[in-house]
């Protein structure tokens, strides 16, 4: 199973960069792993952000192939615990042939989006910045990887 993790807009902060960086190299030892990132919108000044989220949602759609396992990092989704995590990413790498999770722009997601979605995942109940969020999710991603082959990483 290829796992791919779509972003909206670059990471800016040089530190998140690196911490993304260094777990999306190590995710690659445990399973395909890439990072799509979709160009920020330009202008977006003239936007409302109903726009905004139609134009961010024809760009993702365009990432996604029909037969993809699509999953929203989406505030409303599904909380799980770490090692609830790495068993439901065990359960997807039998069942699905890409694995697609997405980070939305900063106003999420367009109903043509959700309405493509498999499931929603929520990381917390708190707030995250899109920045911080994708270093959280690659670590979570990572962790998940060293539970699943019984690596010392995690502690429970």
């Amino acid at each position: 199973m290829k796992t791919i993790l779509i972003l909206v807009g670059k990471t800016t902060d040089k530190h998140f960069q690196a911490g993304i960086n260094d777990y999306v190299d190590r995710i690659g030892h445990y399973m395909p792993f890439e990072l799509i990132t979709i160009p920020e919108l330009k202008n977006t000044k003239s936007l409302s952000e109903a726009q905004q989220k139609t134009t961010e949602g024809e760009l993702i759609l365009k990432q996604i192939q029909p037969s993809d396992t699509v999953v929203l990092l989406d505030e409303h989704g599904k909380e799980f615990r770490s090692i609830e995590f790495a068993k439901w990413l065990e359960q997807k790498r039998n069942t699905a042939r890409r694995l697609v999770f997405v980070v939305g722009g900063p106003y999420g997601f367009s109903p043509e989006v959700y309405a493509r979605a498999n499931e929603q995942l929520s990381l917390s109940k708190m707030t995250f910045s899109h920045q911080m969020i994708r270093l959280v999710f690659t670590e979570q991603i990572y962790r998940a990887c060293t539970i699943i082959k019984g690596e010392p990483y995690h502690h429970e």
